[in-house]
């Protein structure tokens, strides 16, 4: 077994689990050390717990629940790649549900989860402007809806949380040059980042770090067009970690190389007409 840690934040951790595990393999006892929904995005294990026996495939989801054993075969097929979310017990509270939701050990491949485990290995794998732990408190909120056949209700939204979303997001304007995470954000605007996450997406569309990258790429081609710096420190001062997060992070928005942006905001418009004619 190969484990990565992807994400560690203080409500919520993110690893990439991948075995190599076949029938000819001794399975073991393990326990869950705390609450976790574990996204099957490769291949098939069975897995007994509880005096019940799953079997996952692709697009499966195995549910952990603090102090239950497991334990895990591969009698069919060798091998899986799980991306796995830990939970810690706040967090567990603010999505709620029935402790019931958090025992079925776990659930088959359903759509809503299935988009959203896409969404969160986009995230891992640096494809999405979403943050991994914006799409794990998603996907763990959203298990928990599926499972317990639960409809929330739109949120109604007080004048002093829509204010609360807005002034947060002229923070995160003014500091976006710095590292900022859902903690940070949410501790900002004096709320759980579970709670803030779905009161700013719901204020202002779009969750704090998409707020975040659109706010840096905002910065990052006014200075394109303005200013003679080089790309290299362009990506570094708006915020961006490296050059090639940067560069293609901006390719995807913009439709262009961040060079290309800067020779059409220089006059060169046949870099966009080229763009445009493609659509």
């Amino acid at each position: 077994m190969i484990k990565k840690t992807l994400l560690q934040h203080r409500s919520i951790s993110v690893s990439d689990f991948r075995c190599t595990a076949g029938p000819n393999e001794k399975p073991f006892a393990e326990q869950f050390n705390c609450h976790s929904v574990s996204y099957v995005r490769k291949g098939s294990f069975g897995c007994q717990s509880r005096g019940r026996s799953f079997e996952l495939v692709t697009g499966s989801v195995l549910v952990g629940f603090p102090g239950d054993e497991y334990v895990c075969t591969h009698n069919h097929v060798c091998g899986d790649e799980c991306l796995s979310f830990f939970l810690e017990q706040e967090l567990v509270e603010a999505i709620g549900g029935r402790r019931e939701a958090w025992r079925v050990g776990a659930a088959p491949p359903l759509p809503e989860l299935m988009v959203l485990g896409e969404l969160a290995q986009a995230a891992a794998d640096g494809r999405s402007d979403i943050s991994l732990d914006e799409v794990g408190y998603l996907f763990a909120s959203r298990f928990v809806d599926a499972v317990s056949d639960r409809t929330r209700k739109p949120v109604a939204i007080k004048a002093r949380d829509r204010r609360r979303a807005v002034e947060t997001a002229q923070w995160i304007e003014a500091n976006s040059h710095h590292t900022i995470d859902l903690d940070a954000a949410a501790n900002q605007a004096g709320i759980s980042p579970f709670h803030f996450l779905r009161l700013f997406a719901n204020v202002l569309g779009v969750t704090p770090h998409q707020y975040l990258v659109r706010s840096r790429l905002r910065q990052a081609a006014r200075l394109l067009s303005d200013e003679d710096i080089a790309i290299t420190d362009i990506a570094y001062d708006v915020g961006f970690g490296d050059l090639s997060n940067f560069v293609r992070t901006f390719h995807r928005a913009a439709g262009v190389s961040p060079s290309a942006f800067r020779d059409a905001a220089r006059g060169n418009r046949k870099i966009l007409q080229e763009r445009l004619a493609l659509h």
